[in-house]
């Protein structure tokens, strides 16, 4: 097998990371009702099931990525597949809410340590610029192959009854594409800690290494600032989820409010360690930065809706509407397909219009969510809604990576690092954010004998629906697209 076929395998092999969490991000979505009846479950309880996800990715992503430094991306991207696959194993035999929980927060763990060597092996395998542009397009596609594949299959399978319940098969699917991934980067990744050596040494250069590449200094991991940005999550997130559907407990209230010590012992903690001149989880002088403080702020807003929208209406369509979780799926699909045209035009359209393009698809998510309240209502026409879903695709999609390329474009280079991480993390702290108070209006009015579930899904939506504003409002303050502004 020659060089430049090498190359391109390897890139699917590392690319395996990134669609194994975005598919299992996405495959619960339209699955939630399914899950919920088969684990026998509560509204909090399925809400969890994307929270915990996010949170154990969310508080492990920084030391995920500085893991691969120390004890080599090759080691640390198969541990992290294998012990995702694991997971995903336990979560499909899984008994009870708890069992199944406890399996998604280890696959959002496992998914922190093994998706950051994937995006830090394409530099090394495609050191030609040119080469590692298209890699990067092909990566960042195949993560968005992934998303649809994700809704697709999260409706399809269960209703697909074999020897064992639909639903289970959307965590066992994982089974076969994390071991062949697992089993591919033993038999074609190289060790890069053992190449630096070898390089050292001056014996060949492997494929897989750049000749630029230099050999990092060990890196300091935080261990208790992983802990204390974990335990302050799930103090503020867990208790608004459980604690509405139990009626706000004692126990509830206290950990709530222990989320505000906690959160100023992160913040110490960080400060701490930059007085000590090591690497804090959070540089807070990101926070100079103003139109990066900007982003982080729309960020906020947009990741909130982005999955309490599909919790909300996989509910509404299942339960509500009573359509069947395959077509659920495939009205979802159109949403997907959406979200990849719009992600591609976006990408040439911001180097042109800048910030318009990010007001203009939040203009394309608001309308669409109006028009979702006049479609899916009473007996929704398929010819009606598939339109409606594949515009707020497109809305998601030209808002999603703008954003993104608008929060870090004036971040200086020796801080792009730090500011990606930092971005990554609000981002799934804000999905979780959003699942834990967006579903709870929800299913608070749901359970209401004052509200129809048509009234919970319209008030959730409307929720949305002002949180989107609040995103576009806020984008106003980026700079126009022709100025230079630091």
């Amino acid at each position: 097998m020659n060089r430049t076929i090498n190359k391109w395998l390897l890139l699917f092999i590392v690319s395996s990371a990134i669609f194994l969490s975005v598919i299992d991000l996405f495959i619960v979505n339209v699955a939630l009702p399914s899950i919920k009846e088969g684990i026998k479950g509560s509204d909090g309880d399925i809400q969890l099931v994307i929270v915990l996800y996010v949170i154990g990715y969310a508080a492990f992503l920084v030391m995920g990525g500085r893991a691969g430094d120390h004890f080599g991306k090759r080691r640390v991207f198969i541990s992290g597949i294998l012990i995702f696959t694991l997971a995903s194993c336990t979560g499909g035999f899984a008994q009870n809410a708890w069992q199944l929980n406890i399996s998604r927060l280890a696959q959002g763990v496992s998914a922190a340590f093994m998706v950051p060597q994937g995006v830090a092996f394409i530099p090394i395998i495609f050191p030609e610029p040119k080469e590692r542009e298209k890699a990067l397009g092909i990566y960042g596609s195949i993560a968005g192959t992934a998303s649809v594949i994700g809704q697709f299959l999260g409706g399809i399978l269960p209703d697909t009854h074999l020897l064992i319940a639909g639903w289970r098969l959307i965590f066992l699917i994982n089974l076969p594409v994390g071991l062949v991934a697992a089993f591919l980067a033993y038999r074609f990744l190289n060790d890069d800690k053992r190449d630096r050596r070898a390089k050292k040494k001056g014996s060949p250069q492997s494929l897989t290494q750049d000749d630029n590449f230099q050999i990092p200094e060990k890196p300091f991991f935080n261990i208790w600032g992983v802990l204390l940005l974990m335990l302050t999550l799930i103090a503020f997130i867990y208790p608004l989820i459980q604690g509405r559907e139990l009626n706000w407990p004692g126990w509830s209230i206290l950990l709530l409010l222990s989320s505000i010590p906690l959160l100023f012992a992160f913040i110490y903690n960080q400060q701490k360690c930059l007085r000590l001149k090591k690497e804090p989880l959070i540089n807070f002088s990101l926070f100079n930065n103003r139109y990066f403080v900007i982003g982080l702020l729309a960020a906020v807003f947009y990741y909130m809706v982005q999955d309490s929208y599909f919790l909300i209406n996989a509910m509404h369509l299942q339960n509500g509407l009573h359509i069947s979780s395959s077509t659920t799926g495939i009205y979802f699909v159109f949403q997907g397909l959406g979200y990849v045209v719009a992600s591609f035009l976006s990408i040439k359209l911001v180097l042109r219009f800048g910030k318009w393009v990010l007001i203009t698809g939040v203009f394309f998510m608001i309308t669409s969510l109006l028009l979702h309240l006049l479609v899916l209502q009473g007996d929704p026409q398929i010819t009606m809604v598939l339109p409606v879903l594949f515009v707020y695709g497109m809305g998601c999609g030209s808002v999603l990576p703008t954003m993104f390329t608008m929060s870090l474009k004036n971040i200086a280079p020796q801080l792009a690092g730090s500011a990606s991480g930092l971005y990554l993390t609000i981002q799934q702290v804000s999905i979780a954010l959003g699942v834990g108070i967006i579903g709870g209006i929800f299913f608070n009015l749901l359970g209401s004998d004052a509200a129809s579930p048509y009234d919970a899904y319209r008030i959730a939506t409307m929720a949305n629906i002002g949180l989107l504003v609040f995103v576009a409002l806020i984008c106003f303050l980026f700079p126009s697209h022709r100025s230079t502004d630091q």
